[in-house]
């Protein structure tokens, strides 16, 4: 296939043909860095030899804001019904390491023109005009410099109103200094535009995580109630609140692995739906998030 010549990624690099053996490098992983669209498919299927094309094409002019891979659904029939696909053709959107949205069936080219346009939004659009002022209230906060930071967030949303990682900025600053109901009453006041952009959507996790940290119990007296009762999981599932809240992002990452492993439908999947509320708060490539939700989906896809 020829190459490309503009700097934009040759088709070869945005389309390819995947199946078990690389599904998890291919989907879940890369997905980290750019959202993945899955097309299950077959020989066999007519609407398939429509949609698939007509994928490809929308994928193609995104140019490398979104991939996609093709699985055929006789050759892995163990992805197939990991992830539920009764009926084809069954598209998926992974989006850090998730399925995040999707259809079935064939759809006209303007619905998967918006679909692929929809899925290729969620990784930002790398920047704009405001990108190192942003980048320099970022590094402010981190550093401690909470009012600095959060005058710089106003300022910038003074000139760009909609502006998500500034609205996602200003809430972490009211975060970092224990006011979660002003981080919360921040949120609410950001467009409907950006109402789902991804730094929202962490703040909205940070704060269910600090909503948590006011209740958790502790530490000591949890760890003793698991140690003593491996399979009390409701024990386990509240120590890795309180190791949250204390700081220890890991151990609680840990023990909601080691309940996901013990029994993955407790309590309507609790030690799963946490497990990303804790991902979501943290930094797309934080080491604790990446390697977590790497286990994570090693446990859901084999």
């Amino acid at each position: 296939m020829e190459l490309e010549l503009g700097g934009a990624p040759a088709a070869a690099d945005l389309i390819k043909d995947v199946g078990e053996a690389t599904f998890m490098q291919d989907v879940v992983e890369a997905s980290q860095e750019v959202p993945i669209i899955v097309d299950f498919w077959a020989p066999w299927c007519g609407p398939c030899k429509t949609l698939g094309p007509a994928l490809e094409a929308a994928v193609t002019e995104a140019g490398g804001k979104v991939r996609m891979v093709k699985v055929n659904v006789d050759e892995n029939q163990m992805i197939a019904g990991q992830l539920q696909v009764q009926s084809i053709p069954t598209v998926y959107a992974f989006w850090q390491g998730q399925p995040v949205d999707g259809f079935q069936g064939a759809v006209p080219q303007s619905e998967i023109k918006e679909f692929v346009s929809r899925v290729a939004a969620l990784a930002g659009d790398g920047g704009g005009g405001l990108a190192e002022a942003i980048a320099a209230a970022d590094e402010m906060l981190e550093a401690g410099a909470i009012d600095d930071a959060a005058q710089t967030y106003a300022a910038i949303l003074e000139e760009d109103p909609d502006n998500a990682a500034a609205f996602g900025g200003l809430a972490r600053a009211h975060i970092a200094k224990g006011n979660v109901d002003e981080a919360e009453a921040v949120l609410n006041g950001a467009p409907a535009a950006i109402s789902d952009a991804p730094e929202l959507e962490a703040v909205r996790a940070q704060i269910e995580l600090a909503r948590q940290a006011e209740n958790a119990g502790p530490v000591t007296d949890l760890r003793a109630a698991v140690d003593a009762n491996p399979d009390d999981h409701q024990s386990r599932f509240d120590l890795a609140v309180a190791l949250n809240a204390s700081g220890d992002v890991q151990g609680a990452v840990d023990e909601l692995l080691e309940l996901f492993r013990r029994d993955r439908d407790w309590n309507d999947a609790a030690a799963k739906a946490q497990l990303f509320t804790i991902f979501d708060a943290l930094d797309a490539k934080d080491p604790i998030a990446l390697t977590g939700r790497r286990k994570l989906s090693s446990m859901i896809f084999v």
